[in-house]
């Protein structure tokens, strides 16, 4: 947002996305390579300067394309990604382009990108690597066998103008032409509907919803506050029974905050200004009409088409009004929409038990209770100033209050963004605390976080971090750690602006200290409990994709159900 091109590109656009690409085709020599991530609107998106873009790169340098799975750059991004391979001197030699796809990269998608079994990266790096030796050798491509492949003549891609890089829509099995016919959202439903159309009386009660009650990624919602129409203002968005409600401005969409109204009162609702009011003409159902707005091949190029500066860009009607959508029968939306809601159902029940779960200490009467500082030692961190902090090669992790939120609600750090040697620690005098420290946040706004984290390395940490490190021969640390978790950090905090912790407070807490076979016995239990719990994590990331692969069965696309 606000980029100011020059005429200097080949390429006319607004768009940072295709500027930054332009600048690296342009500027590569007769012999010269790269390989580009970009986000997947480069891949499909219809606008002039995208087509343009695309069509330069097929004619000049483009040898190869895979195709990476949304989620792969969690915890920072969940956007759909691609790899653009560029090629100035195999391009002018071959006559088709590769397409590759990626969907297991060794690891979980969700945010927490645990390891995982499937790991389709060396399969396809050596299919990447047979297809371009062999675009060297000036060798035949089109029979090339490829288990993650697809080798395209780059006729067939310019055929229709669209040079559409989605290496799907090549096959020839059919999959990939839409079986039913697009139309136009703002055909199929009135976009924001006029209040004139309103002819209730003023005092008339009816449901106000602010952009709160839109809950993300759930498809229906139940508004919480009303007013008299009386009380409604002229600036609010109006809607009634059955509208989908769906967030235009920053960051509510790109949280998929939307939503269909039920249950208002007297059926009428009013709420945010930020809100896109769709309301079927007949032909199509809200349900889905949601899933398409829902659908990532609507929210992903929502998001290139944004205009406005800063954290205001909005959606613009005009894109959401000429997006086209598949329409089958009423019938068989039906049988869609069923399918899609038992999966739904499974998925809000598995959130549920993520939601509401907290490990549970049952304290006997019989456990003494006893100081933290008669089992542990209480220790606040130290100041670095960037001139001691190291590279990622250095020995010591050196974490910040900003490491411990990288992962949600994970006990453990397993990444970091800054290190510190041996050497350093001696020439100031610090320390480096032992595994099975545990530690929190100890200044400021981030004590209301209620992060504890517990250190399955030796590390050091910085001032605004303490941490309790347990005497193991009567404290265990995971039944210490699991002790914090229902506690309010914010207890031991002062109520000075801003607050922050003293450490004989911290130390003159009292906990329980049942004996440690008792400790390891509870640990035991919490954790296959907990092992349980996470289990419906990986049951929502399989039924995300049941319902990803049922829409792709209408969209066209050739996804493939686990």
């Amino acid at each position: 947002g606000g980029i100011k091109p020059h005429k200097r590109f080949s390429i006319q656009a607004k768009r940072s996305e295709v500027l930054f690409v332009d600048y690296i085709a342009e500027h590569l020599t007769p012999n010269g390579r790269a390989a580009i991530i970009v986000p997947e609107g480069i891949i499909f998106q219809s606008q002039g300067a995208y087509k343009e873009l695309r069509k330069m790169l097929v004619e000049n340098s483009l040898v190869a394309v895979i195709s990476l799975p949304a989620g792969c750059f969690n915890p920072y991004s969940g956007v759909k990604t691609s790899i653009l391979i560029l090629d100035k001197a195999l391009a002018r030699q071959s006559d088709s382009i590769g397409f590759f796809k990626v969907e297991n990269d060794g690891f979980g998608l969700g945010a927490q990108r645990r390891a995982i079994e499937k790991n389709d990266l060396p399969q396809v790096r050596a299919d990447i690597e047979t297809f371009l030796q062999a675009l060297r050798e000036r060798r035949f491509t089109a029979d090339l066998k490829s288990t993650y492949g697809l080798i395209v003549p780059k006729e067939k891609i310019a055929a229709n103008g669209d040079y559409n890089l989605s290496g799907e829509r090549y096959r020839e099995n059919g999959t990939t032409t839409n079986i039913f016919p697009l139309v136009k959202l703002g055909e199929v439903c009135t976009v924001n509907p006029r209040k004139s159309q309103l002819t209730a009386k003023p005092e008339t009660r009816v449901s106000f919803v602010p952009m709160a009650d839109l809950n993300e990624h759930q498809i229906s919602f139940q508004p919480h506050d009303d007013k008299k129409l009386s009380e409604v203002s002229a600036s609010y968005t109006y809607f009634e029974d059955n509208d989908v409600l769906l967030a235009k401005v920053t960051p509510c969409f790109e949280n998929g905050k939307a939503g269909i109204a039920r249950g208002l009162l007297n059926g009428i609702g009013f709420g945010s200004s930020e809100f896109y009011v769709l309301r079927s003409k007949g032909e199509v159902m809200p349900e889905w009409v949601y899933f398409c707005v829902m659908h990532s091949l609507f929210r992903e190029a929502a998001i290139t088409q944004m205009t406005g500066t800063g954290g205001l860009q909005r959606v613009p009607r005009s894109y959401v009004e000429d997006f086209q959508i598949p329409l089958p029968p009423l019938a068989v939306q039906q049988e869609i929409v069923a399918e899609i809601e038992g999966y739904q159902k499974v998925i809000n029940g598995a959130r549920a038990v993520l939601d509401h779960y907290r490990p549970h200490i049952p304290i006997h009467p019989d456990w003494p209770m006893v100081p933290i500082s008669e089992v542990s030692a209480v220790e606040s961190g130290y100041e670095f100033s960037l001139d001691h902090q190291g590279g990622i090669n250095e020995e010591i992790p050196f974490l910040k209050v900003s490491d411990m939120n990288l992962f949600g609600n994970e006990k453990e750090i397993i990444s970091w963004n800054h290190s510190v040697s041996r050497d350093i620690l001696r020439k100031m005098k610090a320390k480096a605390y032992p595994k099975g420290t545990v530690i929190f946040p100890k200044i400021g706004a981030a004590i209301g976080t209620n992060k504890k984290r517990i250190l399955t390395r030796e590390s050091a940490y910085d001032n605004n971090v303490m941490g309790i490190i347990p005497d193991t021969e009567r404290l265990n640390s995971d039944f210490l750690y699991t002790y914090l978790l229902s506690f309010n950090l914010s207890r031991w905090a002062s109520e000075s602006q801003p607050p922050s912790m003293r450490k004989t407070t911290v130390e003159a807490h009292e906990i329980p200290l049942p004996p440690l076979a008792t400790q390891r016995a509870i640990v035991a239990e919490i954790e296959a409990e907990q092992a349980l719990v996470a289990a419906n994590r990986e049951l929502i990331t399989r039924f995300e994709q049941k319902i990803q692969a049922t829409l792709a069965r209408i969209w066209g696309e050739a996804l493939e159900e686990e």
